[in-house]
């Protein structure tokens, strides 16, 4: 892995041909395999397009679903909180820093890391699809990043056994939006406001607990 000023675009993928032109699992497949010699994370979000809000909060909530030691979430959930809030304000898909958008695997890691991950992608693919979608705006758009940032912001709070529900509401509503999956996104909304109101109730709990020890 490197960090170069500079790399060479991939010119198969154009993301902008039309809106979904084909499933994630074979975007990523054909971006392994069109691509050149290094793969840049610019190069992947671009190849995402609009879907990269989606696929980015996938990603950077799955850490937060494995057991960490207290205070890693603090650190884990921010990048959540950064592509939520792009949401917010109206950015058509995420803004990467240029450190962060530089950063490459050589091609054959690239494709080492896409044939893990394909035949997951696949699996999910058969009941996440395409169907009911209701976010047709940029309203709506950015009423979805209100709800993610809020999941995020929970996730980052030093809130007791409270952080793992939001991650995994953040990750639904991530694959909903990336595979523009309707029924996915209805999942993620309850699972998010069942783990808002259980971080509530915590916070409330403690407060209680801490004003009758003080």
């Amino acid at each position: 892995m490197s960090l170069q000023s500079a790399v060479s675009p991939v010119s198969s993928i154009d993301a902008t041909e039309k809106k979904h032109p084909e499933k994630l699992s074979e975007l990523l497949e054909r971006l392994a395999r069109d691509a050149g010699a290094r793969v840049s994370m610019g190069e992947i979000a671009n190849a995402l397009n609009d879907r990269s809000f989606g696929a980015f909060l996938l990603v950077f909530a799955l850490p937060n679903l494995i057991p960490l030691p207290p205070g890693a979430t603090m650190v884990l959930g921010l990048p959540m909180v950064f592509v939520a809030w792009q949401m917010v304000i109206g950015y058509n898909k995420v803004w990467l820093p240029r450190a962060l958008s530089n950063y490459t695997v050589d091609r054959a890691t690239f494709q080492r890391m896409v044939t893990r991950v394909s035949p997951w992608l696949r699996s999910a693919e058969t009941w996440v699809r395409p169907r009911n979608w209701p976010l047709d705006g940029p309203v709506r758009e950015r009423l979805f990043g209100i709800f993610a940032l809020l999941l995020a912001v929970t996730c980052v709070l030093p809130i007791p056994f409270g952080n793992w529900l939001p991650a995994f509401a953040v990750a639904v509503l991530g694959v909903a939006h990336t595979e523009r999956d309707g029924n996915c996104l209805a999942l993620g909304v309850i699972t998010g406001l069942v783990s808002v109101t259980v971080a509530g109730l915590v916070v409330a709990f403690t407060g209680a607990v801490l004003v009758r020890l003080f």
